[in-house]
């Protein structure tokens, strides 16, 4: 019989023909061991296979309810309806039930989302129903899980304590310069230090972020935005210092203290999803769903993060930490409140509520915890209201539109004869008395001394604004100071150590304006052409001034200037974003220890101004070294090619037919001198 070619054999092999045993490759077969498991081979398709809490993580199960026969049954169900819907849609529920039909006590709820079934556990355990129940609520997936709890405890194993960076190096920097970031296109990121004469580039990364950039309120973190959630950074090398898991996260906002981070991502159905998160540990505290603008900053915190507040439909809910639960288990029902504004000094809240009818508006300073309504104003003919607080907390100002007629079409308002009332209260007073001051002209900003009781207003037409100072003393109603007219500007910066003011207009020309509000001289009047931004940094030194290429397309760049107008550095780029000042947090030292510190500052300047020139002498010496050696470079070059030169002279003499050419007295036959005079200038002097 003939024999089978080789390809005839490769094709029977394939249809399922039998390997001969002595074949290599049969043995292979026979001894192979699979020792891939199915984790790595199909770890993203077994990572979606059904789990046995998939049922059953919107479910709760409700102790501790009270044992009702069928009569009161209806009653009851009412009752536990309306306590348990406020965390979400209700899909069934189950009260199980003796053989006489009486209800035994305990009952199932199913959400319709599993964070529902959370917030109800968190909210609702251990609520008082009556004097005599008490709610015990759990996940119906936890009971599996303290079931399954070993008899036998063992002790956890040691983990190694990870090391972490010093988050405060930049505290001790010893010339007390501060540090920036520079967003460029491309998610291209510069810190620097802003050392003198020069500034110094600290760090240099590509794509370091996907969309945000921000520091943290004190200064301790960086914090960029990712796909698959938010990372911090931090140390003298910025090294990852922590990593926060939330998808699609697009804003995130600190508590003051840095304790908890808020992040913020967008849901398929036109809400957000808020999660807090604790930053020391990176734990998930607590998650919200809400309807709020992306960046409205739905949570706001209290000075100390013991609270934070949100606003709903007519509440106004404060939750307080580390338990995240609401104050006293229920909401503060407000009906028509419309914005709220913790004090930066003391757990107060201030709130105001809009015009019903014949119901006035309302401004409500509110005590927490005790929920104490310790100041009221009543508010006529109100459009808006804005709640500025100064940074001390001394004071608060509201500012109140106001019209003289109003008209509703169709659902829309519209108002006429508009007018402005700034309502100061008096924090640290008595009964808390209000003054008032009113402004006929339109207000296009408002801006409280950081440090001092002035604030400052632009107000009346575009074409012709006027800049007002009013100064708040105790016991006195606001009284002006100075009113600069005839100023084309938009907007206020006050310096963060108060007395300077940067008057700005940021929209087309860039005027920029440095004022000492000591007395109100104009230290310098210039412009940074298009400037669409303007920050101090946090001392009070320096000012950064900045066009982005993410709001118009020339002469993009930052620009640094001292707090007096003295341009310092340019920066122009075609790929400049964004800068932001690194914070700095509060100063350790008490008002007298400041104080005495500013009464001896004169014993110390001699021994800056002495570093200061050093610095400045040593910058000198670096140009004049570098110069020096640019030089040195180019006469050894020089000198390289003058030999050359020489040395082809010979070439040169044959090509010209041995006239030598190299000079310009060489050939005096064949070259013609010829004079030019012309007038440059001419001045006439007369003397009397």
């Amino acid at each position: 019989m003939a024999k089978k070619k080789d390809s005839e054999k490769h094709e029977d092999g394939q249809r399922g023909g039998k390997y001969n045993k002595d074949d290599a490759d049969a043995n292979e077969l026979e001894n192979f061991v699979d020792d891939i498991t199915d984790e790595e081979l199909l770890g993203d398709v077994l990572q979606k296979r059904p789990k046995v809490s998939d049922g059953v993580d919107t479910v709760i199960i409700v102790d501790g309810v009270p044992q009702v026969n069928p009569e009161r049954f209806d009653k009851l169900k009412v009752v536990i309806t309306k306590i348990f819907a406020q965390f979400g849609k209700i899909l069934n529920d189950y009260y199980p039930k003796s053989e006489n039909g009486h209800t035994k006590g305990y009952i199932f709820i199913e959400y319709e989302k599993h964070e529902s079934a959370l917030e109800a556990v968190t909210q609702a355990n251990n609520y008082k129903l009556d004097k005599q129940h008490t709610f015990l609520i759990n996940l119906f997936s936890d009971y599996k899980k303290y079931n399954d709890i070993p008899e036998k405890w063992e002790a956890p194993t040691l983990q190694p304590f990870p090391e972490r960076p010093n988050l405060q190096y930049f505290l001790s920097e010893p010339d007390a310069f501060d540090q920036y970031y520079v967003y460029n296109v491309n998610s291209h990121i510069e810190v620097w230090l802003n050392s003198n004469p020069q500034p110094t580039k600290l760090v240099e990364r590509e794509k370091w972020t996907e969309s945000l950039i921000m520091w943290s309120p004190l200064g301790t973190y960086l914090a960029t935005l990712h796909k698959q959630g938010v990372v911090l950074w931090g140390g003298p090398n910025f090294t990852n210092v922590l990593k926060l898991s939330h998808r699609n996260v697009q804003f995130v906002d600190f508590s003051p203290c840095e304790q908890y981070l808020v992040a913020y991502a967008p849901l398929d159905n036109d809400e957000q999803k808020l999660t807090i998160f604790d930053i020391r540990t990176g734990a998930e505290k607590r998650s919200f769903i809400s309807d709020a603008p992306m960046a409205g900053n739905v949570l706001r915190w209290s000075k100390d993060d013991k609270y934070f507040a949100r606003i709903g439909h007519n509440t106004l809910s404060v939750y307080e930490t580390p338990s995240f639960g609401l104050l006293d288990k229920k909401s503060i029902t407000v009906n028509g409140i419309r914005d709220f504004s913790w004090s930066p000094r003391d757990n107060v809240l201030a709130y105001w509520v809009a015009e019903d009818k014949d119901v006035p508006a309302r401004v409500v300073l509110l005590e927490i915890p005790s929920r104490k309504e310790i100041r009221a104003n009543n508010l006529f003919n109100v459009a808006d209201c804005k709640i500025h607080w100064q940074k001390a907390g001394d004071y608060l100002c509201v500012k109140v539109d106001r019209y003289a007629k109003i008209k509703r079409e169709k659902g829309d308002v519209k108002y006429s004869g508009m007018y402005f009332n700034f309502e100061i209260f008096h924090m640290r007073e008595k009964n808390i008395p209000v003054d008032s001051v009113e402004i006929k002209e339109p207000i296009h900003a408002f801006a409280w001394e950081p440090i001092g009781s002035k604030f400052a207003i632009i107000h009346g037409e575009p074409s012709n604004n006027s800049v007002s100072f009013y100064n708040v003393k105790s016991g006195q109603a606001p009284v002006l100071l100075k009113k600069l007219d005839k100023h084309f500007c938009s907007h206020l910066f006050w310096s963060p150590a108060g007395q300077y003011i940067v008057i700005a207009e940021i929209r087309d020309s860039g005027a920029l304006e440095f004022v000492d509000t000591a007395d109100f001289t104009t230290m310098c009047s210039t412009e940074h052409y298009k400037a669409t931004d303007i920050e101090w940094d946090p001392t009070g030194r320096f000012v950064a001034t900045g066009v982005s290429s993410w709001k118009t397309k020339g002469d993009t760049g930052y620009w640094i200037w001292s707090f007096q107008g003295r341009i310092l550095n340019r920066f122009n780029t075609n790929t400049y974003c964004h800068m932001q000042w690194r914070p700095r947090p509060p100063t350790l030292l008490s008002a007298k220890q400041q104080k005495d510190t500013k009464k001896s500052l004169k014993k110390y300047t001699s021994q800056f101004e002495t570093k200061d020139k050093m610095r400045m002498t040593k910058a000198s010496k670096e140009v004049i070294d570098k110069r020096r050696k640019l030089i040195k470079e180019f006469e050894e070059y020089r000198s390289k090619r003058l030999e050359d030169w020489n040395k082809q002279k010979a070439e040169r003499m044959a090509i010209r037919s041995h006239i030598d050419t190299d000079e310009l007295d060489s050939d005096d036959k064949n070259v013609q001198v010829e004079k030019v005079e012309f007038l440059v200038k001419e001045e006439v002097t007369v003397i009397d």
